[in-house]
């Protein structure tokens, strides 16, 4: 069965996926180079590695269930299944390892909908969640680290240290908000119980919480790839697509 959508015709790529057809294409020059489309045993894919990379990022995208996917590719539903478990770990985002000594990181909390019970809990919004800690540079806005899901009932300072974000930024100075408490992050200053806040302390939280924004400015974009809104596969897949998602929005910022 012939496919409708494929990479070899680029009015499709932007409806999709919201790259752009250079986007798609700077992507899948990078995956060929890190070995996503080297040789292996077994049957050979039908589909070409830039529609593979396609059919996953518009399944992240659009967040259409594998039946509607796969025919718009000309592949089975199974098919559609493995070429996302195969290449969406390819896809990930590979965390920052060093930083510079004068950089400033943002780092907060979202939740992700998620139908796995196994590793979701009910979150304040009282949806089976699980919560992910993000790590953006404050200069650039690039995400650099994305630790691993955590029940969504998890509050923000233990998802830190659970996550593994909080060792893998070390000591590099981070900014976070009020939730971090206790951390030893740089946080606002807080107001004693009956006491106001000096004038300075008042100035330094309103640039806190403009430059924190960020970091939710990059949250809002994310999910646009609308399968950070309601999770349904099972197991390590919202891990991968919060760390691909977290990759194309960089290939994005960065343009």
């Amino acid at each position: 069965m012939a496919g409708v959508i494929t990479a070899a015709e680029p009015s499709w790529i932007t409806p999709f996926t919201g790259l752009s057809p250079r986007t798609l294409g700077k992507l899948v020059t990078q995956l060929r180079r890190e070995g996503a489309d080297a040789p292996s045993r077994g049957r050979p894919w039908r589909l070409s590695l830039a529609d593979r990379v396609l059919l996953v990022t518009a399944y992240w995208r659009t967040n259409l269930t594998l039946r509607q996917l796969a025919p718009l590719f000309g592949v089975s539903k199974s098919a559609a299944s493995r070429i996302i478990d195969h290449l969406g770990p390819k896809l990930a985002l590979t965390p920052r390892r060093r930083f510079a000594k004068d950089a400033v990181l943002i780092v907060d909390g979202t939740l992700v909908p998620t139908r796995d019970r196994s590793i979701a809990e009910q979150s304040k919004n009282y949806r089976y969640s699980t919560a992910h800690q993000a790590v953006i540079d404050a200069d650039t806005r690039a995400v650099v680290i994305v630790g691993r899901p955590v029940p969504g009932n998890r509050h923000d300072s233990r998802g830190w240290e659970e996550s593994g974000a909080k060792d893998a930024v070390g000591h590099t100075t981070t900014i976070a908000d009020s939730s971090y408490q206790g951390t030893g992050l740089v946080i606002p200053h807080r107001r004693a119980k009956g006491k106001e806040l000096p004038a300075w302390k008042e100035a330094h939280n309103r640039s806190h919480k403009r430059v924190r924004a960020r970091v939710e400015h990059t949250f809002a974009r994310m999910k646009g790839w609308k399968i950070l809104r309601d999770y349904r596969l099972k197991g390590d897949g919202v891990h991968y697509a919060m760390l691909g998602i977290a990759r194309l929005y960089n290939l994005v910022l960065t343009g």
